[in-house]
Formats: structure tokens, C-alpha cells, sequence
């Protein structure tokens, strides 16, 4: 089997995703992260588009990469210029970018419509554009954007612009569905057609608007695609670009073929959510490989299998990609997780002893009063670490104050004060916030990152309250879960009180005091 070169356009079609927006210095970043993992190329931007990506390959001249190929992205040229004379194709050549990836239109509903130029003009601007830059001696990718919706609209047309492409010795031709609507049986079919006349090297962009990316790229593998681009974590406009977390699994671990380096594969979970990090975007706790609950167990019966035989409920060890196993606590679940999570504190705990017996009392009395641990992994964990006494706190409240203010024009001031003990050592922050729970966080993270700096690597992405009793109207207990990510891991802590503040408070702690124990760990 021929290996699969994947090409990562995270930081241009993953910029195009709703509320995202990255910096420069995002970019770089996240560059120096996909060339750890050993991604083959790293598509950077549009260098004609707009300064930030000017910038970014300006930096990434200084940069010494391992493993990636940057590529710079663009069109080809104007209708009716030469390809000297137009400056997007300069832009690409002075971005010194040893791989150039350019598009052109297949479709003759978009050179007619969109380009306003004819058929054979545009044939001429793909031909002209990868000439022009092989003789600046760049590696060119050509993308055939809209190609398959183009195929079945036209295929004599459609097939000319690839001929074009091939015939300027394009280095590899990329099949684009662009709008994200072709089945895969369709791409098998076309791509079979096609293959009859093109000889060099074929590649696979597939956007997602179908949720059929991933398997649209895959069928483009079984038909001698070698090229596969994606984003990471699924980032594109609309729907989304093909999920190159999932792609890469998949490869590994189903089809064996090359992609990466294997070596490199246990760090895929790291990497998705670093660039989930670094995106702000959160990662779906069901998303397949590496979220947080892809290889979680909650029900009694499938717990008590997987002791037995991992493969019972398990379709690969999440170790091999870089995850791992969790048995959620739940009233399905028994005293097992109690036992299973002792385990991984080097306890020993019998099941049917009176330690695990109290352990399980205590755990339902608290869910008695609305704790929710199946939700809150964290807090489990610290539940149980006080439960065996092997748990220290890092600081101690000695007293928090919230005020909210609504001002006159209409806004609304959120203001905290904490003290703590920490280290021995008393001390005292304040902070405003959007709101009384964000304040909070703000006046606490001020002063322990002072004493623990990996806080500032993470940061809060959901803040979820639910009334336990209704009944008791104003005055019910609310259950607050707090979710937490660093640049590794996310984890969800829990909360109860009659105050929501109070509830907050708890869960906030137990979200720091997790971090602050996972650090410790390392």
C-alpha cells in the first residue's frame, strides 16, 4: 500500500471557520505543533491576501522544521494577464514557500458566471500559473476546486482543466468538493472515470456540509488518492473541512497505511486539543479518537466486561493514539469505578470490603444531594483521593467576597476579592469580571499562577447550571458543572449549594485543584 501524504490546511480553510481567528503568533504555533506530530505539509495562507499571512511566512523563514513542507496557498492568474504580471502569483514566489498550492476553476458555470471569462481562457490561466511557477522551481499542487459538482455538470470540461493542470506538470492534482454535497459512491465513480487520462499524482479535498468527509476522503484512498487534505479537528467554513484527528486514526489503526510517522501517533490527542486550545474552539467530548469520551464506560455490564477483555468494548487501545480509558460513576455503575480509580492511586480496594461499602455510602449520599459525578470526572477523582487520605490541598480559603453592580447606563460590574493561604504564605487579590463567577476566577487565577504558572495554561470553556428542585423555587439547591482545558486535557468539575455563587465556588476550586494535581503528576 502506498502511503498518504497528508496536507493540513488548518491555519487558511480553518481560519474561515465561524469565530475563529487567529494570530500570527497562533500560527506559528500551531505550525511548530503539526510539525511535531509530523505532518508532511502545512498549508500557511494566502501571503496575497492579507499582511497576517505576509507575516507569518516571513517568520517561518527563521523557523528549522523537522518534518513539514510550509506551503503557500493562492490562485491562479487574472483573466487576460500574464502570470508575471500578477500579483497574487508574485506574493506566492516572494513568500519563498518551497510548495505552492494554487486553485483554479473546473466548473464551467464558475468561469462563465463567477470569472466572467471564457472557457479557454481560464484552461489557459491553470496552464500558464503552474508554468510560470515550476520555473520559479517550486514544488506546485493544483487544486481543482468544485470538481466533482463540476463533473456531473460537465465532464468534458471539467476533465480539460485537469488535462491543463497535468500537461503544465503540476506535481499533484487535488480533487476538491468544495461545497461538501458529493456521496461517496460518486466519488469513487468519477474518480475511476478520470484516472483513465491522468497519470501524475491525485489528491482529495473534501469540505464536510454532507458529514461525509472523512469517508469521502477515505473511498478517495481506495482509489489511489496518495494526498489527503483536512483540517484538524474538522475547522472549516460551514460545515467543516474533512477531520484529520479522524483521517489519521483511521489510516493507522483500520487500514495501515502510512501517514505520519507511527511513532508520532500516540501524540494525536495532544495535538487536537492543543489546536483546540489555541482555536478556541472546543473540542466534542463524542468526537471519535480523541474526545474526552470516546473511550468512556458508564454502564455496570460493559464495565464489568472490559475488566475481563478490553476488546469486549473497545475497538483499539486509546493508548495508541494517545487517549485513554475511563469508567464513568454513575448509579449504573457500582462500586467498580470506586475500585478501579483506587487502582489507579496504587490502593487496593476489595470491592465487597467495608472501606469500598463507606466509599460507595458517601458517594450516593452526595449524589443524594444533587452531585452529579458522572458529569464531573475531576471532582471524582479528588472525591476519592480525600475518601483514601491521599490528598493535599495547594491553598485554603480564608474568605471570598462577590459584588455586582448595575450602573446607571444600564451595565453591569461583576467584582470578587479572594483570600488565601497558599504556601504558608497569606494573600489577598481582586478582580472584575463579566460576571460574579468570572471575577472569581479571575482574583483567584491572579494570585496562585503567581505560586503554580501552568494556571495561566488553562481556562474555563463551559458553565452549565441546573436547578435540582424546583419546588422550592428561589430558595432550591443548584448544581453548577464547570468545564476546564489546557493545551492536553479537559475535565469537568461539579458544584452544589443553595447559593449559586457558593456552588460555583466549589466547582471552580475542584477545576484548579484537578490542574494543579495533573501537573504534579508529570
Amino acid at each position: 500500500m502506498s502511503a498518504i501524504t497528508i496536507y493540513d490546511t488548518t491555519l487558511r480553510d480553518g481560519s474561515q471557520t465561524e469565530g475563529v481567528s487567529f494570530s500570527v503568533n497562533d500560527k506559528v504555533r500551531i505550525a511548530e505543533k503539526l510539525d511535531e506530530l509530523g505532518v508532511h505539509y502545512i498549508e500557511g495562507g494566502w501571503p496575497g491576501s492579507n499582511p497576517k499571512d505576509k507575516e507569518f511566512f516571513k517568520i517561518m523563514k527563521t523557523k528549522k522544521l523537522k518534518n513539514s513542507i510550509v506551503a503557500a496557498f493562492g490562485s491562479t492568474r487574472r483573466a487576460k494577464i500574464k502570470p508575471s504580471e500578477d500579483s497574487n502569483l508574485k506574493e506566492l514566489v516572494k513568500s519563498q514557500a518551497k510548495t505552492i498550492t494554487i486553485f483554479g476553476k473546473s466548473s464551467d458555470l464558475h468561469v462563465l458566471e463567477v470569472l466572467k471569462t471564457t472557457l479557454d481562457e481560464n484552461l489557459n490561466m491553470i496552464s500558464d500559473s503552474i508554468q510560470f511557477l515550476k520555473k520559479k522551481k517550486r514544488e506546485v499542487f493544483y487544486d481543482a476546486e468544485h470538481f466533482f459538482d463540476a463533473y456531473k455538470r460537465n465532464p468534458d470540461y471539467a476533465l480539460k482543466t485537469l488535462l491543463a493542470a497535468q500537461n503544465a506538470k503540476a506535481d499533484c492534482i487535488i480533487l476538491c468538493d468544495t461545497n461538501g454535497g458529493t456521496l461517496p459512491e460518486e466519488i469513487k465513480e468519477i474518480i475511476s472515470e478520470i484516472k483513465k487520462e491522468i497519470k501524475i499524482p491525485l489528491g482529495i479535498h473534501c469540505h464536510n456540509d454532507l458529514d461525509l468527509a472523512v469517508a469521502n476522503s477515505l473511498v478517495a484512498v481506495e482509489c489511489e488518492c496518495t494526498q489527503i487534505q483536512g483540517t484538524f479537528n474538522g475547522l472549516g467554513e460551514r460545515c467543516g473541512n474533512a477531520d484529520l484527528t479522524t483521517i489519521i486514526g483511521i489510516l493507522h489503526t483500520k487500514t495501515k497505511r502510512k501517514s505520519i510517522p507511527a511513532s508520532k501517533v500516540k501524540h494525536l490527542t495532544e495535538a487536537s486539543y492543543f489546536i483546540s486550545e489555541m482555536s478556541n474552539f472546543k473540542l466534542p467530548d463524542n468526537h471519535a479518537f480523541v474526545g474526552h469520551s470516546a473511550f468512556a464506560h458508564k454502564g455496570g455490564v460493559h464495565i464489568d466486561a472490559m475488566l475481563k477483555n478490553t476488546a469486549a468494548y473497545e475497538h483499539i487501545d486509546p493508548q495508541v493514539v494517545g487517549n485513554h480509558r475511563r469508567f464513568v460513576t454513575s448509579e449504573l455503575a457500582g462500586k467498580m469505578p470506586i475500585v478501579i480509580k483506587a487502582q489507579s492511586m496504587n490502593v487496593t480496594l476489595d470491592k465487597k470490603s467495608s472501606a469500598a461499602k463507606k466509599m460507595l455510602r458517601n458517594l450516593q449520599a452526595k449524589e443524594h444531594k444533587g452531585y452529579q459525578f458522572e458529569a464531573a470526572d475531576a471532582s471524582f477523582e479528588i472525591f476519592m483521593k480525600r475518601e483514601l487520605k491521599k490528598y493535599t490541598p495547594f491553598f485554603r480559603l480564608e474568605g471570598f467576597k462577590v459584588t455586582t453592580e448595575k450602573r446607571y447606563d444600564g451595565k453591569v460590574f461583576a467584582e470578587a476579592s479572594v483570600r488565601i493561604k497558599v504556601k504558608g504564605e497569606e494573600v489577598f487579590s481582586a478582580s472584575d469580571g463579566d460576571g460574579p463567577v468570572d471575577a472569581l476566577d479571575c482574583a483567584l487565577r491572579k494570585v496562585l499562577t503567581k505560586f503554580y504558572p501552568k494556571l495561566s495554561k488553562m481556562h474555563l470553556t463551559d458553565y452549565k447550571v441546573r436547578v435540582i428542585d424546583s419546588k422550592s423555587a428561589t430558595a432550591a439547591k443548584v448544581r453548577v458543572l464547570i468545564e476546564s482545558q489546557d493545551e492536553t486535557d479537559c475535565w469537568t468539575t461539579v458544584g452544589v449549594h443553595e447559593n449559586i455563587i457558593e456552588a460555583s465556588w466549589e466547582a471552580l476550586v475542584d477545576s484548579i485543584e484537578y490542574k494543579l494535581l495533573k501537573d504534579s503528576k508529570k
